[in-house]
């Protein structure tokens, strides 16, 4: 894993200068890799590539980048790993390629040269971010991976392209001056991150998942950020995988399925096991990290390191059940007990960790595991994507529960949800506890989840339900997408198909890959995902919805194939999730600084947000009314930001807002607060 950096410059602002920034840039993103940098550039092309590097295979001379190509027509700089570079490489040899060294880069640098850049990457197995210059055609491509495991940032800087791996690395150049884009601000106090199409700077943006930008330097002459976002263009399509997919639905018994699946998992799982450096897992005791956990061991001769952080507060702690399958599995398990001040004391961090305002609470944890892990790994396999591929949100079996519910008339609903809404959380429980519901629907509606089934209980269509399940302000659930060009749902057949591609298409790539990127690299740790291989994706979305969401759960088949190799007993109990208690941490020990960051006058003067409707929404937390904690959390991580980026004040939102998706009342200057 690495840090990536380039410049392009257009004919006009064609400084060789200018290309220095790079190195500049590069050591803006040492944390990505320690190991080593380097540069390259082509002063009379306008051209400079830099890297950071994280060695992980090929720890020699042989594998540091920028790499150019044997024939010297290419030059690229990558952050990544190609699983299947070793199959790759056999046949690039039987092609008449020879190889100096073992890495991925050589064997990728090869295919693009033998089969062309589009073909090429249709055979790559992994994740990767890269920046590969043409210097014959002198064009740069900007690639990101299918899924968007890895970052990769855009900006134009008076005529110069830059591009890099994190937004921090654009402040190593002095022209850059960025404003911020309300719009993305509004989008992070409504559903705690940012999409991947936007960013929390204006004129800069992010390389959606499964997309290549390709430009020369007369392609940046008389242009601008829209023009170029207009540039992008996929080579891997999510809505075609999943429209062939459902189209194609898998045609064999359940076991023929399960054992198909196991292969599949097995092959993710052995391939991103091969690393010259020392490699473990993180271990939740959950099904999706006991799965990789379980095939990990399954394939390797000796104890699999794996590492768990655990917590003293009831409710929120797994780390009993991390032990247990890590005994039962034979791992060499690692648990570090985490009290409440330690998991506090990294909120500091949290803003220059993320760069763009990120408020996902489970990002202390998943810090804290991070930095456990790197002081016994250098590779770190994780259970993300289970939920997404496989049907594990509530989100996705909540409509099938409470189907009756949702049948009954529209002012019925209006009317039970209005009389819920004054309920403060001890009164629903009380209720809850008094109404003879079936025990499926009663662990359902525990905790949060009841807050957020008042919230839906009146919610209009499928899109509508959605947006309300996703987002954190009970306020702002009617006011609709605050970005307009979300990916399109395409027409598949049934509503779990749909909310499971919408989580796909946003969530994943833009909360729960930021949130495992940013803080693995923080701590120069690689971590990899087994079930985001793009195969096992294709094969997920060849199932039919009833091999997901069963019986009122999810991840039906995955726990069949967890079954194999672990005992029911060890996983099968109600969803936890990875967080921390932040609304009782915002009430008691982080109050004072709660209260600072959220202080009426100055939000007032910095006019981010309507201080009346914060301070309402802090006072309502405080007094126990309502656990505003989530809303509160995303408002407190802006607050931070802004104070970590020294931005003290915005002017008014330019009418171009209502462009980019927002109501034409909310473009009214100071309307757009109303988000907040």
């Amino acid at each position: 894993m690495c840090g990536i950096v380039g410049i392009l410059l257009a004919p006009q602002a064609a400084d060789p200068r200018r290309l220095a920034v790079v190195e500049a840039m590069a050591d803006m993103l040492r944390h990505r890799g320690p190991d080593g940098g380097g540069l390259w550039a082509d002063s009379d092309a306008g051209v400079a590539l830099g890297h950071r590097r994280l060695a992980i295979v090929d720890l020699s001379e042989a594998g540091r980048q920028p790499m150019r190509s044997h024939d010297a027509s290419l030059v690229i700089t990558y952050n990544g790993e190609i699983y299947n570079f070793p199959e790759l490489r056999t046949e690039l040899e039987s092609l008449g390629h020879e190889f100096h060294g073992h890495s991925d880069t050589e064997a990728m640098l090869a295919a693009f040269e033998s089969f062309g850049i589009e073909a090429a990457l249709g055979r790559f197995a992994g994740m990767f971010a890269l920046g590969l210059w043409d210097r014959k055609r002198r064009v740069l491509h900007l690639v990101r991976d299918r899924m968007g495991k890895k970052p990769l940032y855009v900006a134009l800087v008076e005529g110069a392209l830059l591009f890099a791996s994190e937004l921090k690395a654009f402040r190593a150049d002095p022209r850059f001056r960025p404003s911020v884009d309300p719009a993305a601000l509004a989008a992070v106090l409504r559903q705690g991150w940012i999409p991947d199409q936007h960013c929390i700077w204006s004129g800069v943006f992010k390389l959606p998942p499964g997309t290549m930008l390709s430009v020369s330097p007369d392609d940046l002459v008389n242009t601008d950020s829209l023009r170029l976002r207009e540039r992008v263009r996929p080579w891997w399509s999510l809505a075609e995988v999943a429209e062939a997919g459902q189209r194609n639905l898998l045609a064999l018994d359940i076991a023929e399925i399960e054992s198909e699946l196991d292969s599949l998992l097995r092959t993710a799982v052995r391939e991103r096991m091969l690393a010259d450096v020392p490699l473990g897992a993180f271990l939740s005791g959950g099904i999706d990290s006991s799965t990789v956990v379980a095939l990990m061991q399954a394939q390797s001769s000796r104890p699999v390191r794996t590492f768990t952080i655990g917590f003293d507060e009831a409710g929120y702690d797994e780390a009993d059940a991390a032990a247990r399958v890590a005994q039962h599995l034979g791992t060499d398990h690692t648990e570090l007990r985490v009290t409440p001040a330690e998991a506090r004391a990294v909120i500091p961090d949290l803003p220059r960790i993320w760069d763009e305002p990120f408020a996902d609470e489970s990002q202390i944890p998943t810090l804290l595991v991070s930095q456990l892990a790197r002081q016994h790994v250098t590779v770190a396999l994780s259970g993300d994507g289970g939920d997404e591929a496989f049907g594990g949100y509530a989100r996705h079996f909540m409509p099938a529960r409470f189907a009756p519910v949702f049948g009954l008339p529209m002012p019925v609903r209006r009317a039970a949800a209005s009389a819920l809404h004054v309920l403060s959380p001890q009164a629903m429980e009380g209720l809850m506890r008094a109404l003879p519901l079936p025990s499926h629907l009663r662990r359902t509606l525990s905790s949060g989840n009841l807050q957020k089934f008042t919230r839906v209980l009146d919610a209009d269509g499928e899109q509508d339900l959605y947006d309300r399940l996703t987002t954190l302000s009970a306020d702002s659930v009617s006011l609709g997408s605050i970005l307009a060009d979300d990916a399109p749902v395409p027409p598949l057949p049934d509503a779990i198909s749909r909310m499971i591609f919408r989580d796909m298409t946003g969530y994943l790539p833009g909360d729960i890959l930021v949130k495992l990127d940013r803080a693995t690299m923080a701590v120069s740790l690689e971590g990899r995902c087994p079930l985001l291989d793009h195969r096992v994706i294709e094969f997920a979305w060849r199932l039919p919805s009833n091999l997901k969401v069963r019986g009122g759960k999810g991840k039906w088949l995955l726990r069949r194939i967890l079954r194999r190799y672990v005992p029911d007993a060890l996983f099968e109990r109600p969803k936890q999730g990875f967080n921390v208690p932040v609304g009782a941490w915002l009430s008691g020990p982080l109050r004072d600084w709660a209260a600072d960051l959220l202080d009426a006058s100055r939000l007032r003067r910095e006019g981010f947000m309507d201080a009346a409707r914060v301070q309402d929404c802090w006072q309502e937390h405080l007094t126990g009314r309502r656990d505003r904690g989530n809303e509160l959390w995303a408002i407190l991580m802006v607050q931070a930001w802004l104070d970590a980026n020294h931005v003290s004040g915005i002017e008014p939102p330019p009418p171009e807002l209502a462009e980019a998706g927002m109501p034409s009342s909310a473009a009214r200057a100071g309307d757009w607060r109303r988000y907040a």
